[in-house]
């Protein structure tokens, strides 16, 4: 299969004001640091989750999981009610 032209095929992470290739691994590393650095920094009051009603209940539930017990929110809404 080709992939689109400028289609990313690998992750790139932050490294000061450059992007740069990176492997997995280290990309999910660095998501879950700054998750952990979020969480500490307070995101029980600056963090939030909002669904969309197109996303299947599976999703939705893993959303307020990662809201809930992750970040340690309770900020959660969903548009399913409009």
């Amino acid at each position: 299969m080709r992939m689109p032209k400028g289609r990313l095929t690998t992750p790139l992470v932050r490294d000061g004001d450059a992007l740069r290739e990176a492997s997995w691994d280290a990309a999910l590393d660095e998501v879950a640091a700054r998750f952990a650095d979020a969480r500490d920094a307070g995101a029980a009051t600056s963090f939030g989750v909002f669904s969309c009603s197109k996303a299947t209940n599976e999703m939705n539930f893993l959303a307020q999981k990662l809201a809930r017990q992750v970040m340690g929110t309770n900020n959660i809404d969903s548009c399913n009610r409009t």
